[in-house]
């Protein structure tokens, strides 16, 4: 192929990733990447291709709102999205493609995320739930868990709430807003009567952060952590997590904006 000109596209992915070992190729397993590149492959009947991701989420994580930048050598055709879609695995899907410059950078573009976290507790859950939402056995007390949500919003020292970060990482990170309220963004009839949701905003997120986060708010609610030990730990300065990383499935990318388009 004469490569004389590159294009580049902002494609929007949604997916259920709770059959899927997270977003990132890996060797001998399924990832959400894996089906990506392979259906792509098809369509365009070539492998002269690149794609980057806007951040990459854990096994079993959803997506409402995730975006890759494809790099080619040609222009797309008219009918991609649709041909992309009909080859695509049921639970993934391309719901927009927008050609972009060359100065746009998915990764480094500035972007917001929101992040929702399913839960409920008491009477076990209908196995159909498992897939989106988080089942604790145990009584939470839901009001100090909004209390212990509204503690993470500013400008916090996240290094407790990080897994495994490396010697680069910059642990001060603001968070715009971090609530929990009751779930009524995603029903079902197999859903419990009530549920509730983690809804936090900001504009990047390090490893296991948000899961780290539901973990200790899991444990306020479960009278294991006080407020003021919650607000203790987000000063930083030890770099042992302040608690157990929450279950993946609960956890969802639910929106992606940015700036540049």
């Amino acid at each position: 192929m004469f490569k004389n000109k590159r294009y580049y596209y902002l494609i929007q992915l949604q997916y259920l990733g709770y059959r899927y070992h997270g977003w990132q190729k890996q060797p001998n397993v399924k990832t959400v990447q894996l089906m990506v590149e392979r259906t792509i492959r098809y369509v365009l009947g070539h492998d002269e291709f690149k794609i980057l991701a806007s951040g990459r989420t854990d096994a079993m994580v959803s997506a409402n709102e995730a975006a890759i930048e494809l790099f080619v050598w040609e222009p797309l055709e008219e009918d991609f999205l649709s041909t992309l879609n009909t080859n695509l695995p049921s639970d993934i899907r391309a719901t927009k493609v927008q050609q972009v410059d060359e100065k746009f950078n998915v990764i480094q573009g500035s972007k917001l995320k929101e992040y929702i976290y399913l839960f409920s507790s008491g009477e076990k859950n209908h196995p159909f739930a498992a897939p989106f939402m988080v089942y604790v056995e145990q009584e939470l007390n839901v009001e100090k868990m909004m209390e212990a949500a509204k503690c993470f919003q500013g400008v916090h020292n996240f290094q407790r709430f990080c897994y495994k970060p490396s010697p680069e990482t910059i642990f001060e990170r603001t968070i715009d807003l971090c609530e929990i309220v009751k779930n009524d963004l995603y029903t079902a009839n197999f859903f419990p009567e009530n549920s509730y949701l983690l809804r936090v905003q900001g504009k990047g997120f390090m490893r296991h952060q948000v899961r780290l986060m539901m973990g200790a708010i899991f444990a306020v609610g479960k009278e294991k952590l006080t407020i003021e030990q919650l607000k203790e730990a987000l000063k930083g300065g030890d770099n042992q997590p302040v608690s157990y990383i929450a279950p993946a499935s609960g956890l969802m990318l639910n929106k992606l904006s940015f700036d540049e388009v």
